[in-house]
């Protein structure tokens, strides 16, 4: 058995540091939340190469005074925390004394700070957790912190490191959440030397989100605000109609943490349930606020996960704030106008019923007035166009009158009836298209030989054809035909063929044999322009997930640009996508892409295809035509290989007779 030893101080150091840093954003959200807990109504983050080679982060805070900086980068040395009760009453978002001793193991790092009483500041340097200088040095109340060459001494971890542009997307997406949960705080981003981000401070979260986001995600969002038990809810949340693919854009924060909560997530869909489409999400803001003894956040490193001392309590705040919030949006105002002489000047001047109603007298004019006089009213005005008039066909002397007989014959001047007319040219129509049938004769005569031969090739004809498809066919058995009966909440079709009753999902069916074509032709791409190109806002993780995926999604028809600050531009989309179906459309994608990065080429295009049929398949609940039904059903029962949708849902579900009436008490 090998022998137990002590790790070496560099090694252990590294090791713990691995847990707490594992790219450029964790150490820009360690040191931003030191910012926050050091009382900073200021900060600015800087970075350069995405945070690899330089980063910067300053804050007006209460600064470091000389006589700890030296503790402040030994590990698990803190002034959050002292005794272990503390440990079940956390107010601050750190606590465990790791992130700066984390972060000078793993990279250079250099320290302006000064406190209130301090007259000079202090400048500390420390590169791979050993002191290199402390000297004196003039800067502002508050502390900077500059962290250079990050895995310099770790060249396994640096070789996991994404491009620039993702890890500065990653670093952007943390200031993002940041910024979100404190919304008092004045934060700036600067990112390659330009201003990406900036935050007033002015501590109105709907502010806040609309300097982050932009317009459309801050105008689709309403107030929530509700308290149950001990659990007080505030913040945002989307409207119904405004909605997205994934989850990626809710924010929850618990005592202004950023955490992930499927609880609370369950809670917001539970809440939309009815509002919301299916297969559509909210989007929200929200701060979960609740005495620090109910909440565990020492879970993980990343002190992303939480644990809740109830719950339920926590699910149903959330519901009911979201729930409430929705009610108060859908009610209408109601308003009442009292009726005074003021208000009867904008009511229009209606006739009475009296008024409306022709005299007797024109009434019977009308019914009294025949063709030739209604004729010779239509005269009066000619038209402003020329025509060429055709003369109707001659009387023929074979047709019997329908004139009375007590009515005297029409004359020269006058012009014969609409219904002779009628009559006159249904008659000549039926001649010309009329089959002519072969003479028989009633009585006995000479035949021509002439006419019995083609009759005869015929019938031998039918007869060759006839005796063809018996031969063909005299081995399988007819199968019973395809009837559609009618269809149910407008989603399921329902068909009966011989014993069975077959319910047909007309999404899911129509998703797999769009989704067949679009495999089949997958060589052949076809794409539309856009007449007016698309952007689409995403999250930062979702925009560099797509930047880095611009090639594959130029395969599948997508011509996506960058347009910057988490926005891209759409200028081509497959012929299969509407331009209404654009932004959901990237917005999943690139859901999809932060989820599954490690995925080969060919199953994400896969994935793409089935996502596009999905799209443009017909949805649930849309009304269909019986026409449509019956040739839908019957493509579908054309091809027997259709049995599930691209998700793997089943496309159709069959009920026998027999099990009909077992159910019944039939059988």
């Amino acid at each position: 058995m090998p022998k137990i030893k002590v790790l070496p101080k560099e090694i252990a150091e590294l090791i713990a540091a691995g847990e707490v840093v594992e790219r450029p954003a964790s150490v820009i959200k360690e040191l931003m939340e030191n910012a926050i807990d050091a009382g900073s109504s200021s900060v600015t983050v800087e970075i350069k190469n995405g945070g690899i080679t330089y980063i910067r982060v300053t804050d007006n805070g209460c600064g470091i005074s000389r006589d700890d900086i030296h503790a402040a980068f030994i590990s698990h040395a803190t002034s959050k925390i002292s005794t272990r009760d503390d440990l079940y009453a956390i107010g601050t978002l750190g606590f465990r004394g790791e992130a700066l001793a984390s972060i000078a193991a793993v990279s250079n790092v250099e320290v302006l700070t000064r406190t209130p009483e301090e007259e000079t500041g202090t400048r500390y340097c420390i590169s791979a957790g050993e002191e290199t200088l402390v000297d004196d040095a003039g800067c502002p109340l508050g502390t900077t912190i500059v962290v250079r060459d990050l895995f310099f001494n770790t060249p396994a971890r640096m070789k996991f490191l994404k491009k620039d542009v993702s890890e500065a997307n990653a670093v952007a997406s943390i200031v993002d959440k940041i910024a979100l949960s404190n919304p008092d705080v004045s934060i700036r981003f600067i990112r390659a030397g330009k201003n990406t981000l900036f935050t007033s401070g002015s501590g109105d979260l709907k502010t806040t989100a609309y300097e982050i986001f932009g317009k459309d995600f801050s105008d689709g969002l309403i107030e929530a605000d509700y308290s149950f038990e001990s659990v007080q809810i505030s913040g945002l949340i989307s409207k119904p109609t405004k909605s997205r693919p994934n989850r990626n854009m809710q924010f929850f924060f618990v005592n202004g943490r950023l955490v992930k909560s499927g609880t609370a997530s369950a809670a917001l869909s539970e809440a939309y349930k009815n509002s919301i489409m299916v297969g559509k999400f909210p989007y929200c803001v929200l701060n979960i606020t609740t005495a620090p003894g109910l909440v565990d956040v020492n879970v993980h490193p990343a002190k992303t996960e939480v644990r809740f001392a109830n719950e339920r309590t926590v699910f149903s705040a959330v519901y009911y704030a979201a729930k409430n919030a929705l009610e108060r949006r859908d009610e209408a105002p109601k308003v009442s106008i009292p009726r005074t002489p003021q208000t009867e000047l904008f009511e229009p001047a209606c006739p009475k019923t009296e008024q409306m109603r022709l005299p007797e007298k024109q009434s019977d004019f009308w019914n009294r007035m025949s063709s030739s006089e209604y004729r010779s009213a239509q005269q009066t005005e000619k038209p402003r166009y020329s025509y060429t008039q055709q003369s109707a066909p001659a009387p023929r002397e074979d047709i019997v009158s329908v004139a009375s007989p007590d009515k005297k014959p029409e004359t020269a001047d006058t012009e014969p009836s609409t219904i002779q007319h009628f009559l006159d040219a249904q008659r000549a129509k039926k001649e010309e298209t009329a089959v002519i049938e072969p003479e028989v004769r009633t009585e006995p005569g000479p035949i021509d030989e002439p006419a019995a031969a083609p009759k005869e090739k015929i019938d031998e004809a039918v007869q060759t054809v006839d005796a063809a498809v018996e031969n063909k066919f005299e081995d399988k058995p007819e199968e019973p035909p395809v009837i559609v009966i009618g269809e149910a909440f407008r989603t399921y079709i329902i068909v009966q063929q011989g014993e069975s009753i077959f319910l047909v999902d007309k999404h899911a069916a129509h998703e797999r044999m769009l989704f067949n074509e679009l495999v089949k032709n997958d060589t052949k791409r076809s794409t539309q322009m856009l007449l007016t190109p698309i952007t689409v806002t995403l999250s930062k993780e979702e925009y560099s997930a797509v930047l880095d995926n611009l090639d594959m999604l130029m395969q599948a028809g997508f011509a996506v640009e960058d347009f910057g600050y988490s926005v891209v531009i759409v200028r081509e989309c497959p012929m299969e996508i509407s331009a209404d179906e654009v932004p959901d459309v990237v917005a999943e994608l690139a859901g999809y892409l932060v989820e599954n990065r490690q995925k080969l080429i060919s199953e994400k295009k896969e994935w793409l295809f089935s996502l596009m049929a999905c799209k443009a398949a017909i949805k649930g609940g849309m009304y269909t035509t019986e026409y449509e039904r019956e040739l839908f059903i019957n493509r579908l029962f054309a091809s027997p290989e259709i049995r599930y949708c691209p998700h793997g849902r089943p496309v159709m579900i069959e009920i026998t007779r027999r099990e009909l009436e077992k159910n019944f008490g039939r059988a």
